[in-house]
């Protein structure tokens, strides 16, 4: 069918990316030269039901659709692929029966789990990886547990309808189980050990037969199959060939060009995360820091923090509302770029106004719940511009807390590529995470694109690379070579004002663990 498919469309020109990312499905397709061309999208969020944060799957085929009906010349499509939020925990039956509600990373309701299997393995299990929801589950008694067949992810899930292939990409694959990256697949070591452990459960599978195959990026995974065009209303032909599902995280980088060592990129919106390629692994297991893999394999340390926009989100609606009070009717674009560059006239320790965003729990600071705050002390300086510049620092002080634990380790970082909504507007959140990081920050012109462009960018290189070559060199010869961007480097005051700002926002931490016992 493949080769049939090829044959017919001779000029094939577009490669396809698709994201099912927190707030947003997005697909992005780019021409030859690996520049966006056209792009549609969905907005959907999730829901708390029953104490689970989860997303229904039959809307993720409403927003496939949606997303897929402003992609031009999808007929022209020469490879395509799926990426979506990483980690969570969807289980199906041997007929792909879902068993229970998609259980997605923002939950915190693993703790057990990720502690136990942290301290058996010697490797941070953090709570919304695959794995501890599944011993979570096992540790709970739940019923389901017994007629599990297949464990996966977003990403693998919406794969393996659209290709019937049950297999992922290393990068997403290792937000499920740890990964060896000598050898390219789930550590065979942990995978014993866990079987050890629940062994007098008598359960009736192993778990290396649950999860999904381990593909890394070039390979071929799959073709989009009759049965997986049908779910799409037939919006794209049958027999584009798919390359392997990954996580936001891995397009991330790929969008970035951060695949190689000592590169790093910092995706930034609804959550926020960093990811570092290291040059050798740390010498300590860090709770705050999780070990994923790029999308070919090589190690990479991630600080992984479920709050970032949505409290500053919340701010900006509020302030849009209040000047309509006035007659006033900014657009979002207009209220939010307005606000961004207001808080450059704060101070660098924003006049000592605090700003917790916790709307969820954070696993970096060991907190189950959020409840966001503004706290300052008789004598700030409360003022807009150090409001919203508070406001700001807190969609970053989390993940500075385990940036500091890297430099700490004496992690290498050459360039740090920050992309996704925090960095839409030009120089505010770049200037800001330079100083969080203490390193230069680089962004591109395709900043706002983001995690589907990086699927995108995965798809061609599966179909169009030479022989031998490497992701890290494909991107730098084919893709980035003469890509435009701006680099800042950290302002000493800013640095300076940051440090004292994040001293401060730990002590806030113990009132916000006091705000989540009794409010």
């Amino acid at each position: 069918m493949v080769e049939l498919y090829k044959k017919a469309v001779i000029s094939l020109r577009n490669y396809l990316g698709i994201e099912l990312g927190s707030t947003r499905i997005k697909a992005v397709a780019i021409d030859e030269k690996h520049i966006p061309v056209s792009s549609g999208d969905y907005t959907w969020k999730s829901t708390y039901e029953n104490g689970i944060w989860t997303y229904g799957l039959e809307e993720v085929w409403t927003g496939l659709k949606t997303a897929l009906v402003d992609v031009e010349n999808r007929e022209n499509v020469a490879a395509m692929g799926i990426s979506a939020m990483m980690h969570g925990y969807l289980a199906f039956d041997k007929d792909w029966n879902l068993l229970v509600p998609f259980r997605t990373w923002q939950n915190t309701i693993t703790g057990p789990a990720a502690a136990e299997l942290t301290a058996l393995f010697g490797f941070n299990i953090p709570q919304r990886w695959s794995i501890a929801h599944l011993y979570q589950a096992i540790l709970n008694g739940e019923e389901h547990v017994s007629q599990i067949a297949h464990v996966t992810t977003l990403a693998g899930y919406v794969h393996y309808k659209l290709t019937g292939v049950n297999a992922i990409g290393i990068g997403e694959a290792s937000g499920m189980f740890p990964i060896d990256s000598e050898m390219n697949c789930y550590d065979d070591v942990m995978l014993s050990k866990f079987n050890v452990l629940v062994e007098g459960r008598n359960l009736p599978w192993k778990l290396i037969d649950i999860l999904p195959g381990v593909l890394i990026a070039g390979d071929n995974a799959g073709s989009l199959t009759e049965a997986g065009a049908a779910l799409l209303d037939n919006l794209l032909p049958v027999g584009i060939p798919f390359a392997p599902a990954e996580g936001d995280a891995g397009t991330g980088m790929t969008a970035t060009n951060a695949v190689a060592p000592r590169t790093g990129n910092v995706s930034a919106g609804t959550s926020i995360f960093s990811m570092v390629v290291l040059e050798r692994p740390l010498q300590k297991v860090y709770e705050e820091i999780d070990l994923v893999t790029t999308p070919t394999g090589k190690p990479v340390a991630m600080v992984h923090c479920n709050n970032c926009t949505n409290d500053s989100n919340a701010w900006v609606s509020v302030l849009k509302e209040t000047a309509e009070l006035f007659g006033a009717a900014p657009s979002n674009g207009e209220v939010y770029t307005k606000l961004y560059e207001k808080s450059l006239e704060g101070d660098p320790n924003c006049g000592g106004i605090l700003v917790c965003n916790y709307m969820a729990g954070e696993g970096v600071t060991h907190l189950d719940e959020g409840r966001p705050m503004v706290v300052r002390r008789p004598d700030s300086k409360f003022t807009l511009a150090n409001f919203f510049r508070a406001s700001l620092y807190s969609t970053m002080s989390t993940l500075k807390i385990g940036m500091d634990i890297l430099a700490e380790e004496k992690v290498a970082i050459d360039s740090l590529t920050g992309h996704g909504g925090l960095f839409k507007t030009p120089v505010v959140g770049q200037k800001y995470m330079a100083a969080a990081c203490n390193a230069p920050v680089t962004c591109m012109e395709t900043a706002g694109e983001g995690g589907p462009y990086g699927m995108a960018l995965l798809a061609a290189y599966m179909a169009k690379k030479t022989e031998g070559e490497t992701l890290e060199e494909y991107l730098n010869a084919h893709v980035f070579a003469d890509a435009q961007g701006t680099t800042l480097a950290p302002d000493q005051a800013d640095v300076d004002g940051f440090n004292a700002y994040i001293e401060r926002y730990k002590a806030l931490l113990q009132v916000e663990k006091t705000a989540v016992e009794v409010l």
